[in-house]
């Protein structure tokens, strides 16, 4: 007599064999072969010494042990189904905590976040912005968003935006005494640096400008500092378009020239694995990746800088 519980794979087979009376349609409905159902009811049979399916004229039918076996065990696959299917209802309400940069939070998120509040009420979102994240989820984060070429193990991740570096200042300085009208006066320009001073030096080089001295000017941790610098004729910065856009917009920034950097990193949406299809967590990630697609098309086309 078995004394422990069967596997649940051979339970799993030995339910649906037994609704549908057929070993094909319960591998169909399972994605595995029939022989593998086979294998998984013979195992069962032996584990529990007892015959639980017969052949009558080629038609498969359950043994009177087996039958009773199936009417006590499919009440309990209902109820698990059942207590799934609450569970994710669950999962699909309540707070999600999100994870991201201060600069992508203030510049990006935050001026459209009321558009998922308004399709997903039962959600509260929480923000916690952080600083650049090593890659690894903590247990009190749901969603993070991660700056860097996507590669961070034992994650999901989605890209969001392809970035554009895009040299920005104010009308002030555009207007001002010092000329902008080719981007060799930026030489004559104070310029703003966003953690390192290599951006201007790869635009420079794409531009194949004479060397401009690119070890001038302030370095600051963080891009929604180099745009607040920019915004008050500090300097030029060059700057990502998806957070300088707003300014962009509101007139507080302007672009001196139309040249652009493909920035090798972006912004990426990030969950464990295993949560990425479930609940508040597939809500949020499926409405910022459509936001994302819906403004693609402007910012490859170039017209959001």
């Amino acid at each position: 007599m078995a004394t422990r519980l069967p596997p649940l794979n051979a339970l799993r087979a030995f339910e649906a064999s037994a609704r549908h009376l057929s070993f094909t349609r319960a591998a169909d409905e399972l994605y595995v072969t029939q022989a593998a159902v086979s294998h998984q009811i013979k195992s069962l049979e032996e584990h529990l010494g007892i015959k639980l399916f017969m052949r009558k004229n080629r038609a498969l039918l359950l043994t009177e042990e087996g039958q009773s076996y199936f009417l006590d065990i499919k009440d309990i696959f209902i109820s698990l189904l059942e207590s799934t299917e609450r569970l994710l209802s669950r999962g699909a309400k309540g707070a999600i905590t999100l994870s991201l940069p201060p600069s992508f939070a203030i510049h990006w998120l935050v001026p459209r976040l009321n558009e998922f509040n308004l399709l997903h009420p039962d959600i509260d979102v929480r923000i916690k912005a952080v600083d650049q994240s090593d890659g690894l989820l903590t247990e009190d984060v749901d969603v993070a968003i991660y700056y860097g070429r996507g590669q961070w193990p034992k994650v999901k991740s989605n890209k969001l935006h392809t970035e554009y570096l895009i040299p920005v200042c104010s009308p002030l300085v555009f207007d001002g005494d010092k000329p902008l009208d080719t981007p060799a006066d930026l030489a004559q320009h104070t310029l703003l640096h966003d953690s390192s001073r290599d951006d201007w030096k790869r635009w420079f080089k794409q531009l194949s400008i004479d060397p401009v001295n690119v070890n001038h000017g302030p370095i600051f941790s963080h891009s929604s500092m180099i745009l607040q610098a920019a915004i008050h004729s500090q300097g030029v910065a060059l700057a990502h378009n998806i957070l300088a856009k707003p300014d962009i917009d509101a007139g507080r920034l302007i672009c001196p020239f139309p040249d652009v950097l493909v920035n090798n990193s972006a912004y990426y949406v990030v969950c464990r694995e295993s949560q990425a299809d479930v609940g508040k967590i597939a809500a949020f990630r499926e409405w910022i990746l459509e936001m994302v697609e819906h403004e693609k098309e402007d910012i490859e086309d170039g017209t959001l800088v």
